[in-house]
């Protein structure tokens, strides 16, 4: 069973509110004019009930089939974007300073809008479907803050599904996986204070530099000597600072970035062994060493039952040799995570073709796969209360 024929007639319509959002990025929790654009459009479709301020800025629509009695769905999109300066030149391009839409949550949100707008025409499902708008999805945890709200009991929510796009991925194609899909995020932030002075006479300080380096030289053998080979383990040095000089040795360095696992007791291992380094390289060189650690994203795991009928919906939408149902596990994080940990569900990617990677300037969602995301969100609330 291809797209829907009407997720193709909308094509040019949801595109238009993805544009609209696109040219007006919001970050985190600030999404107040993008929550509005979703909760008048919620509205204006006639969904039973639309609940704001979930999550702080959340958007929650309620929509109950004509089919009679079923199960309740989450399907869940997110709104914020990144603090980047577009690139695209595009007519649409963002109109905000330092702010744009880098990972495609516009055109999560259109689509989901466009399924909302179909569902709530012709209501052909049984039980209800909760379709729900998140912001902070980009460090803040929004997801969590959603979670945290009530929102499951609430709307009693059973089941909860998640979509991102995936660039690389050819438009109309689908990749999923059981379990672990997105891995863990955590921050870690360093400062080491030395004595400074003379770049001619290191030997009368102790340099936090050359401290530093070997901290971002050690690190790297968590992965390669600590943990074990088949698991899954990202420690990245992403910052570091020292000094403002050419002459002169600096008394303190601060370093920070970010650790990725694909289960928690490697995440426990790689902290723990941070700060076994910290502790003894700070000591070879009479430094002192202020190591922080901050775990934020929990694991993505995707539910057995909950993946195949994910896949088995998108392989009605695109047909069966275009859904990858192993695709690799991605060491990149989410929040839906939070959702996960809540309900049963599953995290998929649909494709959105060769374009610019996601957090790059010179990205943009493609419209082309609006059909597709369009055509996935319905059927998936159309097959969910049929019985089993």
């Amino acid at each position: 069973m291809p797209i829907l024929n009407r997720a193709a007639e909308m094509q040019a319509e949801v595109a238009g509110w993805r544009q609209a959002i696109h040219s007006t990025p919001e970050l985190g929790f600030d999404v107040f004019r993008t929550a509005d654009f979703v909760a008048a459009k919620l509205e204006a479709f006639g969904c039973d009930e639309v609940v704001r301020g979930l999550g702080r800025t959340g958007v929650v629509g309620v929509i109950k089939g004509r089919l009679g009695a079923g199960g309740t769905i989450g399907l869940r999109a997110d709104m914020d974007a990144l603090p980047l300066v577009e690139v695209t030149g595009k007519p649409y391009a963002s109109t905000v300073p330092g702010k744009m839409h880098a990972c495609g949550h516009d055109g999560h949100t259109a689509m989901l809008l466009g399924a909302a707008k179909y569902l709530a025409e012709t209501r052909n499902f049984a039980g209800t479907v909760v379709v729900i708008f998140q912001p902070a999805e980009e460090g803040g945890g929004g997801g969590n803050e959603m979670v945290k709200d009530g929102m499951m009991e609430r709307f009693g929510i059973q089941r909860v599904f998640g979509m991102h796009n995936m660039p690389g991925l050819p438009v109309g194609q689908f990749a999923i996986k059981p379990g672990p899909i997105l891995a863990s995020t955590a921050e870690f932030d360093i400062t080491i204070r030395g004595k400074g002075g003379h770049a001619a006479m290191p030997h009368t300080g102790i340099d936090p530099v050359v401290v530093g380096v070997q901290l971002v030289n050690a690190f790297q053998t968590i992965a390669s000597r600590t943990v074990d080979p088949i698991e899954s383990v990202v420690v990245s040095v992403t910052k570091f600072h020292a000094g403002e000089a050419h002459n002169v040795i600096a008394d303190e360095a601060r370093l920070g970035g970010t650790v990725r696992t694909l289960r928690k007791e490697v995440a426990a291992t790689a902290e723990r062994r941070m700060r076994e380094i910290c502790g003894g390289i700070a000591a070879a060189h009479g430094a002192a060493i202020d190591f922080r650690f901050q775990a934020n994203y929990p694991v993505t795991v995707n539910h057995p039952a909950e993946t195949v009928f994910a896949g088995d919906v998108a392989s009605t939408v695109a047909g069966d040799a275009q859904v990858q149902r192993a695709m690799p596990p991605i060491m990149g994080g989410e929040d839906f995570s939070y959702m996960l940990e809540a309900r049963p569900g599953a995290f998929i990617f649909i494709g959105n073709g060769d374009s610019a990677g996601l957090h790059n300037p010179a990205y943009d969602f493609n419209d082309e796969a609006i059909p597709y995301g369009v055509s996935y969100w319905v059927r998936l609330a159309e097959t969910a209360g049929q019985p089993g």
